[in-house]
């Protein structure tokens, strides 16, 4: 038995309509990473310290509303930041309101404790400390 050519080989017809196909992937919907939202306790702190800096007025309520996104807009153009994208982590910080590492596992001797005092310090080490600082004694 002997088969044709035209068995044996394939061809690749373009599509009659010059419409490219349309990928059955693309009708996944996208997936939000990241905070899609900021917790209302958050939200009364950041009004609040927006008030205590007088770019808004009236009382914290906890709700992220027109008044408290331009309020926060304003004080991040003030600072020369971006305004686009609610809030911008500097301006937290700048309110006073970054995060605290008071309780961190580490933070008893990390650079934001309290330093000991000079007292616990050896006389070898602290003699050393004043011979590398190069100021005469």
């Amino acid at each position: 038995m002997i088969v044709s050519p035209a068995f044996a080989t394939r061809t690749h017809r373009a599509h009659a309509s010059g419409h490219a196909r349309i990928s059955h992937r693309t009708a996944r919907r996208h997936q939000l990473h990241g905070q899609t939202a900021i917790e209302p306790a958050r939200v009364t702190q950041i009004q609040q310290a927006l008030i205590r800096e007088h770019y808004l007025t009236g009382e914290a309520n906890g709700n992220w509303d027109a008044a408290t996104e331009a309020a926060m807009q304003k004080y991040q153009a003030d600072q020369g930041w971006q305004t686009k994208l609610m809030p911008d982590s500097r301006a937290i910080k700048k309110l006073g309101l970054g995060p605290d590492y008071s309780n961190a596992i580490n933070a008893k001797n990390s650079s934001f404790g309290e330093p000991p005092p000079a007292s616990t310090i050896p006389p070898m080490q602290s003699a050393g400390f004043l011979d590398a600082s190069g100021v005469n004694h």
